[in-house]
C-alpha cells in the first residue's frame, strides 16, 4: 500500500492542487493529512484525490464544523492500520502526546505536522514522520511524504522540484 502524507496546507489552493496531483499521479491508496487545513473551502481541491482522505484537526483549524461537513475530519488524534502497520496521526502541538505515542511501542509510524519542517526520525522502534508544509509559507519548501507499507520505507519529496528531501526504511 502506498500512503501519501501531507500537513499544513493553510488554504493555499494552488499548493494543495499540486499535492493532490502528485498523489494522484503516483496512485496512492490513502492520503493522511496531519492538520491545519484552515477553512472548509480547501475541500474543493482535496476532493479531487483519487484515494480516501483521513486526517486530524490542527491548531489553525477554526471552522471545525465546516471541515467535518466538507471532509469528515472530526478528531485531533486518529489510529489507522495499513498492511499490518499501525499508524497514529496527530497535528503535533502537544509534545508530551507526540512523545507518548512514539515511545508507547504501539505504533510503527507516528505522523505529525505543525512545525512546517519536514523530518523523519526513529524514536525507539517507531518512525516519526513530519511531511513538512504543503503551503510553503514558512520554509519556502512545499513537501509531502510517501509511505510504502510493502517496502517499509518513507520518503519526503519537494512537490515543486521532485527532489528527494529525506528517506528512511522502517
Amino acid at each position: 500500500m502506498l500512503i501519501g502524507i501531507m500537513s499544513d496546507t493553510h488554504d493555499n489552493l494552488p499548493a494543495i492542487r499540486q499535492a493532490v496531483d502528485f498523489f494522484n499521479e503516483r496512485g496512492v491508496d490513502l492520503v493522511i493529512h496531519a492538520g491545519d487545513y484552515v477553512a472548509p473551502f480547501v475541500a474543493r481541491e482535496l476532493k479531487r484525490l483519487k484515494a480516501p482522505l483521513k486526517g486530524v484537526f490542527g491548531n489553525n483549524d477554526g471552522e471545525r464544523k465546516g471541515l467535518y461537513e466538507a471532509l469528515g475530519i472530526y478528531d485531533e488524534l486518529i489510529e489507522l492500520e495499513a498492511d499490518g502497520m499501525k499508524i497514529a496521526v496527530t497535528h503535533g502541538t502537544n509534545d508530551v502526546l507526540v512523545k507518548a505515542l512514539a515511545y508507547s511501542k504501539l505504533y510503527d509510524v507516528v505522523v505529525v505536522g505543525h512545525t512546517h519542517r519536514y523530518e523523519i526520525r526513529e524514536v525507539g522502534r517507531t518512525i516519526l514522520v513530519n511531511p513538512g508544509e504543503v503551503c510553503g509559507y514558512l520554509t519556502g519548501v512545499k513537501s509531502v511524504a510517501l509511505l510504502d507499507t510493502r517496502r517499509r520505507d518513507v520518503k519526503i519529496i519537494n512537490i515543486e522540484t521532485g527532489e528527494l528531501l529525506g528517506a528512511m526504511s522502517l
